[in-house]
């Protein structure tokens, strides 16, 4: 997955919430319904997105599937962004010069 699509998945408050909590745990649909107080389609939706960017994924326990985070995922846009923005670029960003 392109570090574009992955930051597409991620440009949503409410799935922003959902990695959030899923960071904490697995969470079913249900469980992420009610923390999040929006519809239980709602958070299908946003679940769908983010699971085809590969950042989560769905493990099934009985009836209920519950979605855990891809953690290597996670750490790989961390350092994709990483690699964007050296230190000296960080500084010509925020405008600070050494001169």
């Amino acid at each position: 997955m392109s570090l574009i699509q992955s930051l597409k998945a991620l440009a949503d408050e409410n799935r922003m919430k959902i990695l959030t909590l899923l960071m904490k745990g697995d969470l079913c649909v249900g469980a992420l319904a009610n923390r999040l107080e929006i519809s239980k389609p709602a958070v299908s939706q946003h679940l769908k997105i983010l699971r085809e960017a590969g950042l989560i994924k769905g493990e099934k326990r009985g009836y209920w599937t519950h979605y855990v985070v891809e953690r290597e995922a996670i750490a790989n846009i961390s350092k994709q962004i990483g690699e964007l923005i050296s230190p000296p670029d960080a500084f010509e960003i925020i405008g600070f010069s050494a001169k």
